[in-house]
């Protein structure tokens, strides 16, 4: 399975936040908190040298929270601020304030010394798409700023944003990058749903999905299902347990694979199949589990 998704406005907004960084103390990085090595782009860390560093585990409350816990100290052992977040619960958002003064004391102190006072942090908020920049924003600043929804691609163009008096936020368009060298990391993504549903083969996606879900969740495809997995099955007999379920049958009373497909997908998606995470850190490296 060879997923590649590059539209043309990626690289005029990579071109923009290569020009505002000048302008930037802090890079704010969401990642899904289901897949955070896979849906960082490698491209921000050689666009944030030097600068201070804040990543946000997004969508926390859809991953294990062992892992999410687990994620959090590896980020903080590479020298990452760290800060696990459900931006559309705001559950987490208390402590960010704090953490972007931590962040920035160096920063704030030099200001201080030089007789600057009170100029507001600037912070650049980046991301893949569909990782919840835009929604983190509005439940930040308590107001709707900036455009949301639930597919990639939402926010094309940049737009500062003034919190408060400590604050201002630099909100930029969801980019990935030129091609994914892994698969792996293309399939983690497209399953987080970063890339466009309709460039995909969806049974396929579901199906490796399912193969991932019954070696390390198996209870939450039981759970969900209610039906008996032996852990044994392959994509395209799962996909049949699942279309047998849900009562997914074709006029002719075969399993309709692509609505049990797209079953699976949902529910993951959405939480509905329970706390899952894609990927697990080992020692300071990370175990890519799902391919």
């Amino acid at each position: 399975m060879n997923i590649q998704w590059y539209p043309g406005h990626m690289t005029k907004a990579r071109r923009m936040m290569q020009e505002q960084i000048k302008l930037i103390d802090l890079i704010i990085e969401l990642v899904d908190a289901r897949a955070p090595l896979s849906s960082r782009n490698p491209d921000i860390d050689e666009l944030g040298k030097g600068k201070a560093r804040l990543i946000l585990l997004n969508k926390a409350d859809l991953a294990s929270e062992a892992y999410n816990a687990a994620w959090e100290k590896w980020f903080t052992g590479q020298g990452y601020f760290v800060v696990r977040l459900d931006a559309r619960s705001k559950s987490g958002m208390k402590s960010i304030q704090n953490v972007i003064k931590e962040a920035c004391k160096e920063k704030i102190e030099r200001d201080r010394r030089r007789g600057i006072l009170n100029r507001p942090v600037r912070a650049m908020v980046v991301g893949i798409p569909n990782v919840g920049k835009s929604t983190f924003i509005n439940s930040f600043a308590g107001k709707a700023c900036t455009k949301t929804g639930n597919r990639p691609g939402v926010t094309k163009g940049a737009q500062w944003i003034r919190l408060n008096k400590q604050v201002e936020l630099l909100d930029t368009p969801g980019i990935l990058w030129p091609k994914f060298d892994d698969q792996k990391v293309g399939i983690r993504l497209a399953l987080l749903g970063s890339v466009n549903d309709e460039i995909l083969d969806l049974e396929e996606l579901s199906g490796k999905l399912g193969v991932f879900l019954l070696e390390h969740f198996p209870e939450a495809l039981k759970e969900r299902y209610k039906s008996n997995f032996s852990g044994e099955e392959k994509p395209h007999q799962l996909l049949s347990k699942i279309a047998d379920a849900r009562a997914c049958l074709t006029k002719g009373g075969e399993p309709d694979y692509k609505k049990a497909a797209s079953f699976l997908l949902d529910d993951f998606r959405s939480g509905r199949l329970g706390k899952i995470t894609l990927e697990f850190p080992e020692e300071g490296e990370y175990d890519k589990s799902i391919s």
